[in-house]
């Protein structure tokens, strides 16, 4: 991309303060500003007005299958789960593409060392978990891995280091998630230097566009039909679980859920339910508050299934989605920047990160089926140091499950 076309098309949105300093850049800071310019998703700006403004549809309940009813057809299940993951039938991707800021832990969320007595890395109990569920089919699935561009090459030397947890390395696949520029609280895109712009990670919604351009032809060739989404912070959740694939493949749907029951209304996570009767996942920000707060005859929330981020996706589905655009969202966030061309970190909010959202990825697949798991068996995320889904809670839960630390 030369000068001109990297002035009309910022021109176009808005943007053209990033050429603001062109004429005192080095060619070779010239050369890099023109590259960043180039690989901007410019569509972003177009679909935040789609996630932002969005109105919501008709909002109803949806059936779950419940631990009673899994329960019943539980032998079922796991047979049909079984026989897809010896057949090769279902690949994993773990989202790692976070940092564990939150934590006060400069590195990749998924080696923190959970343990207490000895070592236990967030990565090697979803490592764990993938090969217990899957001994009884005598087989491992193709793993993938997704990282940022600020944490892969720590990651991939983490994994080895750590010889894989004891998993095939034949099988770990690593990609690198998209990235989207930062933008200040005018739309305008925040530089990081005079010749860079801000760009950060693009959330976990992107993770098949990412998956399908580094290994789409390998998926075809290595015959896996389905993909067991999971984020790398819960650390008792069951991956490949046998049962939850099997009656997922067994509904004859395009996607299947793994949820929880909410503990309270304002509980912070999505809900599974159906807009204009269709499966969807609404964020706890986007749940207007009088269906939050609405319960049955017998007293329980009707929008009562909250999701954990444990997904089983047709993958055939998902290559069909690559062509509808993911909206955008909008993370508040304090963005180090450059401010009347000098160095600027802000002491408080100064912008937003443009994220899109896996969740977004369940409407577009058609068909959903939820399938209800136990909090206390399945659910602890690791998001903060302390309080709710901490590294407190977190360890108290797998030392509950049997997990020594």
């Amino acid at each position: 991309m030369n000068f001109e076309a990297a002035s009309a098309l910022l021109e176009k949105y808005s943007q053209q303060h990033v050429l603001h300093y062109y004429d005192k850049l080095s060619d070779t800071q010239k050369a890099t500003l023109l590259s960043s310019i180039e690989n901007i998703d410019f569509s972003a700006f177009k679909t935040l007005n789609m996630a932002e403004n969005k109105q919501l549809g008709q909002v109803t309940p949806i059936d779950a299958l419940s631990l009673k009813e899994i329960k019943k057809q539980r032998s079922r299940y796991i047979q049909t789960g079984l026989a897809a993951i010896r057949e090769g039938r279902v690949g994993v991707v773990l989202l790692a593409g976070g940092q564990g800021t939150r934590l006060g832990f400069n590195g990749p969320k998924g080696t923190f060392n959970i343990g207490v007595n000895k070592p236990l890395y967030i990565f090697e109990c979803q490592i764990n978990s993938i090969m217990a569920s899957c001994a009884p089919a005598q087989t491992l699935p193709h793993l993938f891995i997704m990282t940022s561009p600020q944490n892969d090459e720590i990651t991939r030397k983490f994994m080895e280091e750590h010889d894989y947890f004891g998993y095939d390395k034949k099988l770990i696949h690593f990609f690198v998630q998209g990235v989207a520029p930062a933008i200040n609280y005018d739309g305008k895109i925040l530089m990081a230097e005079k010749y860079k712009p801000v760009l950060t990670p693009d959330g976990n919604g992107g993770w098949f566009a990412a998956l399908n351009k580094a290994y789409g032809r390998m998926l075809s060739k290595w015959g896996i039909e389905w993909l067991n989404l999971a984020g790398v912070d819960n650390v008792l959740q069951k991956i490949c679980d046998p049962a939850f694939i099997g009656a997922t493949i067994g509904s004859g749907v395009n996607c299947g859920c793994k949820s929880v029951k909410k503990v309270s209304p304002e509980e912070r996570v999505g809900v599974i339910c159906k807009e204009d009767g269709v499966p969807t996942v609404i964020e706890y920000y986007d749940m207007p508050q009088k269906l939050k707060v609405r319960h049955d005859v017998k007293g329980e929330l009707i929008f009562c299934y909250g999701v954990i981020l444990n997904y089983l996706f047709s993958v055939e589905k998902l290559k069909e989605t690559i062509k509808k655009k993911l909206p955008y969202h909008l993370a508040e966030k304090k963005i180090p920047c450059i401010k009347g061309g000098k160095k600027f970190v802000p002491e408080a909010p100064n912008g937003y990160k443009l994220e899109q959202l896996a969740v977004d990825l369940v409407k577009l697949m058609g068909s959903c089926i939820a399938y209800e798991v136990e909090r206390e068996v399945e659910f602890a995320p690791v998001k903060n140091a302390t309080g709710a889904d901490s590294v407190e809670s977190a360890r108290a839960l797998l030392i509950k499950n049997g997990v020594e630390l």
